[in-house]
């Protein structure tokens, strides 16, 4: 996994929560699935996230750990990752923002 001089990402989403707030957080995701994403299908397929992997600082991703990625997220069983798949995927890798989802899931209805 992360080694001592480096910090597993989901280590940061609290402190992003908590200064974006719920709804700007949420945004930020987004942003992160469209650069990810294949453009012609609207999804993030395997081959979209081995190309733009490097963007986000991961292009050391293996074909595993893509697969992996995919299979994890993929709920809807299309092969694929559509931008809400994405989303609750980032949320779980986060134990943290798992634990406050609720209060993060009410922020966000109260502010649409």
């Amino acid at each position: 996994m992360a080694s001592q001089n480096s910090v597993v990402f989901e280590d940061f989403f609290p402190a992003m929560v908590e200064k974006l707030g719920a709804e700007g957080f949420m945004k930020e995701l987004c942003n992160g699935f469209r650069l990810l994403v294949d453009g012609d299908k609207g999804v993030i397929t395997f081959d979209s996230l081995k190309k733009n992997s490097a963007l986000l600082g991961l292009q050391d991703m293996s074909d595993e750990e893509a697969i992996c990625m995919l299979r994890e997220g993929d709920l809807d069983g299309d092969g694929a990752l559509n931008e809400m798949e994405f989303c609750t995927l980032m949320l779980r890798l986060s134990p943290e923002l798992m634990n406050s989802s609720m209060k993060l899931l009410v922020e966000a209805i109260v502010n649409f």
